[in-house]
C-alpha cells in the first residue's frame, strides 16, 4: 500500500480544529479551492457509518468519491474508507496548541500482491501521485490559514 502523509502545526487546540472536521459538509469548499461539492449520504450528523459524496478536482480532473467513515474518536482521529484507499485525519496536541495529519492509503495491503501494485501505482500514476501529495500539503496549509483567522 502506498501511504501518503502530510501534517500542520496549527495555532489552535485540538478541539478547535476538530470541530472542524465535526461540521465537514459545511466546511468542505472553503477548505481548498478544488473542493466542488460536498452532501451526506446518511442522515444526521458525521458519525461513525457515515458516508460522504465529495467531489474534487485532482490533477486536474475531477473525481468522485464516497468516503465512508469508520471510526470517529473525538478531537483525536477520523477514519474512512473509499474505493481504491483509506485515509484519516489525525489531531494531536503540539506546543503550537494543535498537530494535523492527513493520511492517505492507496491500494491493497497483502505481502506480495500489495508491492507489486504498489510498483505499478508509482509507475503508472506517478505524476498523479505528487499532485495528490500537493493537493494535501495545501490542504493542511488552508487548514492552518483557517483556524488563524478563527
Amino acid at each position: 500500500m502506498i501511504t501518503l502523509r502530510d501534517t500542520v502545526e496549527i495555532d489552535a487546540p485540538p478541539e478547535q480544529i476538530f470541530e472542524f472536521f465535526s461540521h465537514f459538509r459545511e466546511n468542505y469548499l472553503a477548505w481548498h479551492p478544488d473542493h466542488v461539492a460536498c452532501r451526506y449520504l446518511t442522515d444526521g450528523p458525521l458519525g461513525e457509518g457515515s458516508i460522504v459524496y465529495v467531489e474534487e478536482y485532482l490533477h486536474g480532473k475531477l473525481h468522485k468519491l464516497e468516503l465512508h467513515v469508520t471510526q470517529i474518536v473525538p478531537y483525536s482521529h477520523i477514519e474512512y474508507t473509499f474505493s481504491g484507499g483509506d485515509g484519516a485525519f489525525r489531531i494531536s496536541p503540539c506546543e503550537a496548541g494543535g498537530r494535523f495529519t492527513a493520511e492517505l492509503g492507496l491500494g491493497i495491503e497483502t505481502p506480495v500482491l500489495g508491492k507489486l501494485l504498489d510498483g505499478c501505482l508509482r509507475a503508472f500514476l506517478g505524476r498523479q501521485i505528487k499532485a495528490l501529495e500537493q493537493h494535501m500539503v495545501e490542504e493542511g496549509q488552508n487548514l492552518k490559514r483557517i483556524m488563524g483567522a478563527g
